[in-house]
This record gives C-alpha cells, structure tokens and sequence, in this order.
C-alpha cells in the first residue's frame, strides 16, 4: 500500500503550453515534424512526472500516440499534459496537443498520446510515488482508463517475453 497523501490532478498540470510553429519546424511534407511534437510532449510529461512524485524521473514507454491532424506552418501549439494515474513507482501522463490557426482562430485536436514514467531515488531505484486524486468526472474516466491502458501494456509486456523463450 502507497502510504503517501493522494495529490490532485491540478498540481502537475500543465494547461495551453505554448509553442509557435516556425519553418525550422517542417517535414518534407510542409506540415509540423511529428517527431518534434512528441519530443515536446515528452519533456513537458517529465516535468509532469516530476512535479507530481517530487522525485527525477524516467520516461518508461509511449503508447497510443495518434496522429489526428497535421500542424501546419504559422499555427500555434497548445500542449496540455496531466497525470492520469500512478501505482508503486510509475505513473501515467496523458498529452493532448491542440493546433491554433492564430489569424482565424481555427482550432484542431493534432495529438494524443501516454507516457509512463519512473520516478527513481539517488541511486537511480524506483521510489513510491503518491496516489493521483481525480478532481472531475473527466479526470476520473482518464483515471479509470489508464488501468485499462496499463494492463494492456503489462500483457503485451508478458505475450513478447513468452514469445522470446
């Protein structure tokens, strides 16, 4: 059992991070390079991870990450990051990226994905980290899911090493 007081969603949050797309930010394609998104969303997660279990963590895996809609150039990125769950020492960070047409006000739902995190102490062990408190019935159905998501990671996790035997 996690003897560590349960923190609220709200206290890691990050809300509307803002990124402005400029041409050193372009594929082949002319919309935004993906991998640049994700890298973003990453670093953001971390701080996430950090600030929820106030220990140096580690990205673990990355899941589900969909590609809904291509950022475009002069668009405005809207990163928004919160904890979903957390069990011993890992915890979930759910991302949602949003594209803003600045001129227009056009808005477009671009990225969603999962990042799991460790949190790790001094000598680079996982440490426990506090229990998440879901403030909303959204983040509440973002809590109950996330279990849903990390038993289907533990199975692949399990089906892969059986296959490697």
């Amino acid at each position: 059992m996690n003897a560590k007081a349960a923190k609220p969603v709200s206290a890691s949050a990050i809300d509307n991070h803002v990124y402005k797309v400029f041409p050193n930010d372009m594929n082949a394609h002319n919309t935004v390079f993906g991998g640049m998104i994700v890298a973003k969303c990453d670093r953001l997660a971390l701080v996430v991870a950090e600030r929820h279990s106030g220990h140096v963590c580690v990205t673990a895996s990355v899941d589900s990450i969909h590609f809904r809609a291509p950022a475009k150039g002069n668009d405005t990125l809207l990163f928004n990051l919160s904890l979903n769950r957390s069990w011993s020492s890992s915890m979930e960070i759910g991302a949602s990226v949003i594209a803003e047409n600045s001129y227009t006000g056009d808005v477009r739902h671009i990225l969603s994905a999962y990042f799991t995190f460790v949190a790790l102490d001094s000598d680079d062990k996982p440490v426990p980290v506090s229990p998440v408190l879901p403030e909303t019935d959204d983040q509440q159905r973002r809590f109950d899911n996330a279990e849903i998501r990390r038993e289907a990671r533990l199975a692949m996790r399990g089906s892969l090493r059986r296959s490697a035997e």
